[in-house]
C-alpha cells in the first residue's frame, strides 16, 4: 500500500490526447484489476474509449509512471441515458491510502465540468454499493451479475456538487 500524501499527477484527458505510453499504462491496470486480480474473462476494450475522458493518479517511477487510480467518464447515451462514470479502479498497491474517494470526487467534478448538472448513472460492483451511496448514488435496480460479479445500477441526481 502506498501512504498518502505521496506525489500524484492527476490528469483528466480526452482518448485522443493521451500517449501511447499513458494509454498502455492505463489498459495494463485495468486489466490487472478487472481480469487477473478479479478473475474474470472480459473484453474489456470494449469501443467506448475513445468517446470518454479519462482520469488517471499516477505515482512517479523509475520505470515510468504507474497508474494507482483510473475512471473514465462516458458521455450521456453510450452506455446508459445518463452520463456515467465506468472502470472506476484502484491499484492493489493503493488500496486503503483514500485514494479511491479522492477519485471519486475528482471524476465527479469533471463530469460536472464536462456535462454540467447532468445525472450521472454507474453499474456498480454490490460490496461497493455503501462507498457510492456517500456520494450521492442511490441504488436504481435489483441485484444482477454481470460477468459472474453481483452488480447494481445507481443513480446520482443531476446538478448536485461533487
Amino acid at each position: 500500500m502506498i501512504d498518502l500524501p505521496v506525489t500524484l499527477s492527476w490528469q483528466c484527458a480526452a482518448f485522443s490526447d493521451l500517449s501511447v505510453t499513458q494509454l498502455y499504462a492505463i489498459l495494463r491496470a485495468r486489466s490487472d484489476v478487472f481480469v487477473v486480480e478479479q478473475n474474470c474473462l472480459f473484453q474489456d476494450m470494449d469501443g467506448a474509449d475513445e468517446a470518454c475522458r479519462h482520469l488517471t493518479a499516477s505515482i512517479p517511477g523509475a520505470a515510468g509512471p504507474a497508474v494507482a487510480a483510473y475512471l473514465r467518464i462516458v458521455p450521456p447515451g453510450l452506455k446508459f441515458a445518463e452520463a456515467s462514470l465506468g472502470r472506476v479502479m484502484t491499484s492493489s498497491q493503493a488500496r486503503g491510502s483514500g485514494i479511491g474517494k479522492q477519485l471519486m470526487i475528482r471524476g465527479l467534478q469533471e463530469l460536472q465540468r464536462t456535462y454540467p448538472g447532468a445525472a450521472v448513472r454507474i453499474g456498480a460492483q454490490h460490496y461497493l454499493e455503501k462507498f457510492y451511496q456517500s456520494f450521492g448514488f442511490v441504488t436504481d435496480s435489483a441485484l444482477y451479475l454481470e460477468d459472474d460479479i453481483p452488480h447494481v445500477d445507481m443513480l446520482r441526481p443531476g446538478s448536485l456538487s461533487a
